[in-house]
């Protein structure tokens, strides 16, 4: 009879921590059917791994930890639809010399791998993350920095600024609680993780990042400012980035700009500029994306490009969608973007190119 009566309280335990913790798999899956031309370049049809989300696998989880405390993980890995092979990941924040650059091949945990403990106090978050400088591009863009309609003023800064423009390992981030009035913010610190020898690199790859934010009822409205340190030559140098963005839902659209400022401290300092505005128009079960993006830079020449693009997205189901998308780059004074910066895609200076993505894509 103790026996049973062990037994069952041990299933009871059991089933109590079992409702106390989550784990979770997600991902998406998105082809794309590209095509790019221009004046001054060849033409080059491909099927892309994501013409309006990057493909990915992800596994999260939260354990309830009890007092308004709870613990969490989250790993997710990109992959190339259209091949199946992983992305690149760096381990030092180091994108300028391609220092501490892995995977490629297989399946690498390069878009997030993170711990957190949260309480009312807010997040301590560690590990590969988002850079803050990345994140108001992603939300205040109509088509998620992605595909031929991707903002330009995000492709300009992964040009400029190379290294952790996007990602960057061994963060340490602090994010503030919800339920502050719509006001949001975060703090992160990355390493670069290099031996302490006194030399002019010892501190390439170590930056700092805050975002402070307000969202209320239609308006979004987010600031950021960080630094990447890297020592000092004629290409390169401490990268100091500032951006704005925001958005206004009004109902039967929602209106997205951002302004972006970066600043390279190399032996002859280079500044660029960048911005956006767009918007998302709802159209029965599908939706309109617009946007004219730009970036300049004050290098020899004073190369920019400029971006128009639009596109549609309809709904199948609430996890199936289709698109098409058209974006139209214009480059001048020496500058030679593509339409999507990792279409691997090369465009002639000054020359005009054009891409037409028709994709599928499904999350789950």
């Amino acid at each position: 009879m103790k026996k049973s009566l062990f037994a069952l309280a041990m299933l009871a335990a059991a089933g109590v921590a079992s409702a106390q913790s989550s784990v979770t798999l997600f991902g998406v899956v998105d082809a794309n059917l590209q095509h790019t031309s221009g004046s001054g370049s060849p033409s080059k049809t491909q099927l892309t791994q994501g013409g309006h989300s990057f493909s990915r696998v992800g596994f999260r989880g939260t354990e309830d930890l009890g007092g308004g405390m709870s613990a969490s993980f989250w790993l997710e890995a990109g992959f190339q639809l259209d091949n199946g092979a992983g992305f690149l990941t760096s381990t030092n924040n180091q994108g300028f010399n391609g220092s501490g650059n892995t995977g490629g091949g297989g399946l690498t945990f390069n878009r997030r791998s993170t711990v957190s403990l949260s309480s009312g106090l807010g997040e301590l978050r560690l590990g590969r993350d988002l850079t803050l400088q990345t994140v108001p591009l992603y939300f205040f863009d109509p088509f998620l920095l992605v595909g031929s309609g991707g903002s330009e003023a995000y492709n300009g800064q992964i040009r400029f600024t190379g290294a952790t423009a996007v990602r960057a390992s061994n963060s340490i981030s602090y994010i503030l609680p919800g339920k502050l009035g719509g006001f949001y913010g975060q703090f992160q610190h990355y390493l670069g993780e290099n031996n302490q020898t006194g030399a002019a690199t010892e501190d390439d790859g170590t930056g700092t990042g805050i975002k402070l934010g307000w969202a209320n009822g239609p308006i979004d409205v987010a600031v950021v400012t960080s630094r990447t340190e890297f020592a000092t030559t004629a290409t390169a140098g401490d990268i100091r980035s500032s951006i704005l963005g925001a958005s206004y839902d009004f109902g039967v659209a929602k209106a997205m700009a951002t302004v972006t400022h970066e600043r390279v401290d190399s032996i002859t300092s280079a500044t660029g500029k960048g911005a956006l505005i767009g918007a998302v128009v709802p159209v029965g079960a599908g939706r309109i994306n617009v946007s004219y993006s730009r970036y300049e830079t004050d290098r020899a020449g004073t190369p920019e490009s400029k971006k128009f693009a639009l596109g549609y997205v309809y709904n199948l189901s609430k996890r199936t969608l289709l698109y098409t998308t058209v974006g139209r780059v214009t480059n001048s004074g020496g500058a030679n973007s593509s339409p999507d910066i990792s279409s691997g895609v090369v465009t002639a200076a000054n020359a005009r190119s054009t891409g037409y993505d028709f994709g599928i894509k499904h999350s789950f």
